[in-house]
């Protein structure tokens, strides 16, 4: 794969002196395989949320103008597994009444909205909500099953119960989170701990704990028996920076290692003990402001993307750049040319394909990634870290299993 334009010793020294392998820049679009989701421009806004479907053959997505897209890979010749490929265009999939997923925004200011969204283990159901109530829609009909919860206090993260889809747990603009149940429509809980907006909520079932992040740059963990909290812990800003913004969380498959996302740091804690492990601060090529990062399906990578329109893909037992991809490479030359800077707002990764993910852009295009085929994946494999997790050898997926190789100069 050929070298960027930038000195090659300048990223690697930055994010670690004693790099021994070589940082993979990708800076056209011959380097990677991409498609672009079709779309009718004249509903097209901020793709601000971004969902695969657990199936992997489909892509949701939803928009700042409250409006929810479905994107599907048929079952042909070219694609015969039917699953999501840059390789192959998908529909822009609606069901044959026309209805389009639009949340109930009466009264809403759509420019101070918070876009939420969660998507049922067996995708056939979405709830979302886009600053009003929450409405809970049929994911093959579109129409709207039920809505609850309506504002104030608004919704601003939905998150489904792993072990029963009647319960949900929902984030709030008034810094509380109401764990409710669909099937009797009440409330159970209230859980307070954080001062400001919820901006994230995981579930680990094997610490049987819920997880809350806020914009007041504090994590909570909340017991899933009797959701009394547990600890609570501000995340460590660096020097300099204000504790502002999103902080977003996402488990590990181990369902203990803990992603930690702000617009200052990547972060890996233990969430068993709320205890940061490393952490990672946007650097030298990758200098400008985080806007979202999630794990690969296997854990085994982190996508983090950037402000200025860079993609970066850190090793995620280590957090250790491994393949950074510019923006020349995915953007049509237009819009590198136009007034306005376009940069991903979100990341969604396939839930099968460790090398594919789904980035959602403030021009409203949504675009599906993967290496060239005779690639294979993204940049060359890290040396294999033992993954060291409170003196214990980390999990085998924090490992990888590929073998090394040499990049063309």
């Amino acid at each position: 794969m050929g070298r960027g334009l930038e000195k090659p010793r300048t990223v690697e020294e930055a994010v670690d002196q004693a790099k021994p392998w070589q940082l993979t820049e990708i800076v056209d679009t011959v380097q990677c395989r991409l498609v672009t989701m079709p779309d009718n421009a004249e509903t097209s806004s901020k793709a601000v949320r971004l969902l695969y479907t657990n199936s992997g053959i489909g892509v949701l997505g939803l928009g700042a103008n409250s409006v929810q897209k479905l994107w599907k890979w048929a079952r042909n010749e070219q694609n015969p597994n039917g699953k999501a490929t840059a390789s192959v265009v998908p529909q822009h999939w609606q069901p044959s009444s026309g209805l389009l997923m639009s949340n109930d925004v009466t009264g809403v200011n759509l420019e101070e909205a918070v876009p939420c969204i969660a998507l049922s283990k067996n995708d056939s159901y979405v709830i979302s909500a886009c600053g009003g109530k929450i409405s809970l829609f049929n994911m093959m009909t579109f129409k709207v099953m039920t809505t609850f919860m309506s504002p104030p206090p608004a919704s601003t993260f939905l998150a489904f119960h792993p072990q029963d889809n009647n319960i949900i747990a929902i984030g709030m603009e008034d810094s509380t989170i109401r764990i409710y149940n669909v099937r009797v429509d009440e409330v159970k809980s209230k859980l307070k701990g954080h001062q400001k907006r919820i901006t994230g909520l995981v579930f680990s079932t094997n610490l049987n704990i819920l997880v809350s992040s806020g914009a007041d740059a504090r994590i909570c963990v909340w017991s899933i028996d009797s959701w009394e909290k547990r600890k609570s812990v501000a995340i460590q800003v660096p020097s300099g920076k204000a504790p502002n913004g999103d902080t977003r969380v996402q488990f590990h498959a181990d369902q203990i290692r803990l992603l930690v996302v702000h617009e200052t740091q990547l972060a890996i804690y233990d969430a068993a003990k709320m205890e940061r492990i490393r952490q990672w601060v946007p650097q030298e090529a990758l200098s400008s402001p985080i806007s979202y990062a999630a794990y690969s399906c296997n854990s085994q990578l982190i996508y983090a993307t950037f402000l200025d329109g860079n993609i970066g893909m850190f090793d995620a037992n280590g957090l250790r750049l491994r393949c950074r991809i510019a923006p020349t490479a995915y953007l049509p030359q237009s819009v590198l040319n136009g007034s306005q800077p376009v940069y991903p707002l979100v990341v969604a990764t396939h839930p099968q394909e460790p090398n594919q993910l789904a980035i959602g852009l403030n021009d409203g295009s949504v675009k599906v990634m993967e290496p060239t085929e005779s690639e294979g994946k993204w940049g060359a494999t890290p040396p294999v870290n033992n993954g060291i997790l409170d003196g214990k050898a980390g999990s085998s997926s924090a490992t990888s299993n590929h073998t090394p190789v040499s990049i063309q100069r």
